[in-house]
């Protein structure tokens, strides 16, 4: 039960991290209501991972981004499987 709740907002955020991306392909598209709801909720985390310089003007610190939320969310479930024993 619980783990079913943290792989679906885990999943959710995964989602709004790619929309985020592929909305920063289309002109306009971050300067919408959506684009700044998303900004608000993505940049937080986003901006950790800015450190990663881009390579041929590729930003590729998403990417690095959601392979550490998978980490984090495999690390988390592994805890509550322990704790709760399911």
């Amino acid at each position: 039960m619980i783990s079913n709740i943290i792989i679906g907002l885990f999943n959710l955020y995964t989602l709004a991290i790619v929309v985020y991306c592929l909305m920063s392909w289309f002109p306009g598209a971050l300067q919408t209501k959506f684009g700044y709801f998303l900004a608000r909720i993505v940049n937080p985390f986003l901006d950790i991972f800015h450190f990663i310089p881009p390579i041929f003007n590729i930003d590729f610190s998403p990417i690095i981004a959601l392979f550490a939320l998978q980490f984090v969310e495999q690390g988390l479930l592994f805890l509550i499987r322990l704790l709760f024993g399911i």
